[in-house]
Formats: structure tokens, C-alpha cells, sequence
């Protein structure tokens, strides 16, 4: 049976998503009714502070599986919650991700266009660290045609600001480009220098290798011949006659044995008789004697 309210002992966290951006409204059992609907949940919980004790705007919601919380992140990401869109995605995935200055202004906007849209558009070019904010007027809340989408990486956006400046969004042609920095005189993100501290806080992070000794262990010798490819049974080959040997036919014993004592007799009745002379054709070939009138009693 599910819970909230608390902190499980165990969370799985290929099952659990977190949800950010959350109104001062919501409280665990809305965000439990609400994730309700993407699947079985098993725990939510939403920290917060311990002097005021209200949220600090985060929780986490853990389904019963993996596919449930897979499934929350597609359809309820950006939903309004007290006219907020909130943030959803994997707990694993939820961490502190530096802001390299990569921020985007995107300016002539439909008022139809909210924060939801602006994310499913400019998601596609690469990793959104915070949702896409759309500045409104604070009283009616209506956009006043103007908002920023904030990447991981300078190549997303460049890659925005190339494909989608002076293109349409809900009928109106958008403009986009770097933001201007905050406290500043007119300038824009996107310097050099900021790609430059990006670039090496990427190469920082991928030499960070772990240390050899929390490496997996060498598989055993059983797990070592288990991993072995495997290579089909192929049969012996059958050796081939060269087409250059002389062919011998099978010949049956008892006719060669005739034939070799014919053989014999043959060279035994040679030797006995001089050169010249015919030897008498061998026994089996002799004429039977011929019995006639003239033949002497």
C-alpha cells in the first residue's frame, strides 16, 4: 500500500520522477491524486523546510514501476498546477546542472503560445535545464509576448537560434536570440569568454574518471567462457580427389584372381618355348577336340 507524508527507506529510483517547479498550493495528496493517473503510486513526498515548514517547490512521486513513471514524464510535464507548469522528469536525473550561459530571448510571441509549447519546441535541440519561463502581466496573467528557454550547451543553442529565428509559432513569426546578461550594460550571453568556461568545465568533467578502486571486479572464469561470442558448429571438411589422379575402378576378387592365374600361365608357357615360337593358347582357351569319321580307333 502506498504512502506520503514521509521518507521510504528504499526508493526505487528508476520508478520515482521528480516534479518541480510546484506552487505553494499544492500539497502531497494533490500531487498524488494527480500522478494517479499515469499509473500505481507507491510513495510521495514533498521536502520541507524546517523552520517555516512550507515547501521548498520539489517533490517526488514513486510509481509501483518503471514504465509508470516513464509514462508521467510524457503527459504530465509542463501541466499548469495553480497556473504554474511544473517540471517532471527522472530523480536520477535531477541533478545540479551548471548554468553556462546558453539563455535565449524569444520575443514576438502568440498569446496562445505558453510554457508547455515553448518546451516541446525548443527541446528538440538539445537539454533544457529549467523550464521555459513566459513573462505575464501579474494581475490578468497574460503573456506579454516575450519569454527564455535556457540549454546545457551553447551547440543547442546555436543550433535554436539557427532553425528557429523568424520562423512561425501559432501565427506569428518568433525571434531568437541570446538573452542580455543580467546586471550588465547591454550585453548579451553567448560572449566568447562564456563559451570558453563552458569548454573546459565540459573537459573538466569528462576527465573526471573514478578511482580504480571502486571498479567492478574481473568476471570469473566461468562468467569469462559465458561471455565468450559464440561460433557455430561447422562440419569437417571431406577431402576432394585432385581431378589430376587417375581414377581406379572397384574391380571384383574373383574375376581378378582369374584373370592374374590367366597372367601367369601365360609368362610360364613363354619362358618354357624359345623365341620364335607361338606358345600354345592357355588351357581354358583350348579348342575342344573334334570327333570325326576320319579319326583313328
Amino acid at each position: 500500500m502506498g504512502s506520503y507524508g514521509g521518507v521510504p527507506q528504499e526508493r526505487n529510483q528508476d520508478a520515482t520522477v521528480y516534479v518541480g517547479d510546484l506552487d505553494t498550493q499544492v500539497n502531497e495528496a494533490l500531487l498524488w491524486e494527480l500522478f494517479l493517473q499515469a499509473g500505481p503510486v507507491v510513495n510521495v513526498h514533498i521536502p520541507k523546510d524546517k523552520l517555516s515548514q512550507q515547501h521548498t517547490g520539489f517533490g517526488f512521486v514513486e510509481f509501483n514501476a518503471e514504465v509508470d513513471a516513464d509514462y508521467a514524464i510524457k503527459i504530465m510535464n509542463m501541466v499548469k498546477l495553480f497556473g504554474k507548469p511544473i517540471r517532471v522528469n527522472k530523480a536520477s536525473q535531477n541533478k545540479k546542472v551548471l548554468d553556462v550561459g546558453a539563455n535565449l530571448f524569444i520575443g514576438n510571441l502568440d498569446p496562445d503560445v505558453d510554457e508547455k509549447l515553448l518546451y516541446d519546441t525548443f527541446s528538440s535541440f538539445g537539454i533544457i535545464i529549467s523550464t521555459p519561463k513566459i513573462m505575464r502581466d501579474p494581475d490578468t496573467g497574460i503573456s506579454r509576448g516575450f519569454g527564455f528557454v535556457s540549454f546545457d550547451s551553447f551547440e543547442a543553442s546555436d543550433a535554436a537560434i539557427e532553425a528557429m529565428n523568424n520562423q512561425f509559432l501559432c501565427n506569428r513569426p518568433i525571434t531568437v536570440t541570446y538573452a542580455y546578461k543580467k546586471d550588465s550594460k547591454g550585453e548579451r550571453h553567448g560572449s566568447q569568454a562564456e563559451r570558453l568556461l563552458a569548454a573546459s568545465n565540459k573537459q573538466s568533467r569528462l576527465l573526471a574518471r573514478p578511482s580504480p578502486l571502486f571498479q567492478p571486479p574481473a568476471p570469473s572464469a566461468a562468467q569469462a567462457i559465458l561471455q565468450r561470442p559464440f561460433l557455430p558448429l561447422v562440419p569437417p571438411s571431406v577431402p576432394t580427389v585432385p581431378m589430376s589422379m587417375p581414377f581406379t575402378p572397384m574391380v571384383n576378387p574373383m574375376t581378378f584372381s582369374l584373370q592374374a592365374m590367366q597372367a601367369l600361365q601365360v609368362a610360364s608357357m613363354g619362358a618354357a618355348h624359345p623365341q620364335g615360337m607361338t606358345p600354345p593358347p592357355p588351357p581354358g582357351n583350348l579348342p575342344a577336340p573334334s570327333i570325326g569319321m576320319n579319326s583313328s580307333l
